[in-house]
């Protein structure tokens, strides 16, 4: 499990692994106050992406990315 360097390429990344399987999609979270690290992780047990930042800009993209995983499981048909 290695983490991802650059936002932009983590945020595309979990956006297609829930694409792929929306049901088998976990998105993850953990803020340590601490080491003021927060860690996200995406998995579909098959493939885990993961992301750590110290930054406090990092938790806007975090909401972005959030809403754009929101909007995707409010527009699925079933």
């Amino acid at each position: 499990m290695t983490y991802f360097t650059s936002w932009e390429e983590f945020a595309k990344a979990a956006e297609r692994l829930y694409l792929n399987d929306a049901l088998k999609c976990r998105f993850v979270t953990k803020y340590r106050h601490c080491d003021g690290k927060l860690t996200l992780k995406v998995t579909d047990d098959k493939v885990c992406l993961q992301y750590r930042t110290e930054h406090a800009q990092d938790i806007k993209k975090l909401e972005k990315l959030t809403g754009q995983l929101m909007r995707h499981m409010a527009s699925k048909e079933k």
